[in-house]
């Protein structure tokens, strides 16, 4: 199966789902990112099992940060990720198999801030107290597109390298066309809508869509220096659940902060 394909069955299966869960919010978006966030956790972790990460700690830091962003918004999902802390030091008192310290902390709280702190920001953008709804399918819509778009472009005129040493498929080309792409796609998504104006709507974009490519990077590095093609086998030939969501967990802040300081 080629990778264009396995993509397209990816996205006709979850995007109905996705968009599905953003559009009724609450409790049903809570319980999808809530699956995401755990499994994308036990990806990172058994990439990084040589660093002995503490995972019950990562997943409890995890739920605690999540629940915390549903019932109490950004200072409560805060507070609940840094349980994580709490949770890996008494974790490592007790543990068995004793790897250094830093090692195992570090890699349990990375875990956590970047996959759990990452996915919380979707339910923070849907709860926003105005055109939540809104600005959630903006952003998932435009990472969406962005990917797509770079990914096409890159395939068939691709020519400059864009980080060789991380992830040598990616293009100059792909990302200045996904980049457009996705500047695009929050315009028209927020066209004619009483939240942003068109000069705001393209900062936003710019800085999704940017913040998206740099996400992607961010995985890479690390299934590089792991020495790993992808994160799991979930999703068949096309990676685990990490490999879809990385763009997300550097967009959806990026998107939550943008959006606080353009209104």
């Amino acid at each position: 199966m080629s990778g264009f394909l396995s993509r397209l069955l990816v996205v006709a299966a979850g995007a109905p789902l996705v968009l599905g869960a953003i559009w009724l919010g609450g409790w049903w978006l809570f319980a999808l990112v809530s699956v995401a966030s755990l499994v994308g956790l036990h990806e990172f972790y058994a990439m990084a099992r040589p660093l002995r990460p503490l995972v019950l700690a990562g997943y409890g830091g995890a739920a605690a940060a999540l629940v915390g962003a549903k019932l109490g918004g950004v200072e409560w999902m805060l507070g609940g990720f840094l349980a994580t802390l709490v949770l890996a030091f008494l974790l490592y008192l007790i543990a068995t198999t004793r790897a250094p310290a830093t090692a195992a902390v570090s890699g349990t709280v990375l875990g956590t801030a970047w996959i759990g702190f990452g996915l919380g920001f979707l339910l923070l953008l849907r709860d926003l107290p105005e055109n939540g709804r809104l600005a959630a399918f903006a952003v998932v819509i435009a990472v969406w597109v962005d990917d797509t778009v770079a990914y096409l472009i890159g395939r068939a005129v691709g020519r400059h390298k864009f980080s060789p040493a991380i992830s040598p498929a990616k293009t100059w080309e792909g990302f200045v066309a996904g980049t457009a792409a996705g500047i695009f796609a929050v315009f028209v998504t927020l066209y004619h809508e009483d939240f942003l104006t068109i000069p705001q709507s393209i900062v936003l974009g710019a800085i999704v869509a940017l913040s998206a490519a740099l996400g992607d990077l961010f995985e890479s590095a690390f299934k590089r220096d792991l020495h790993v093609k992808d994160s799991g086998r979930l999703l068949a030939g096309h990676g685990g659940v990490l490999d879809r969501v990385d763009a997300f967990l550097f967009a959806l802040p990026a998107a939550y902060f943008t959006i606080a300081a353009l209104t």
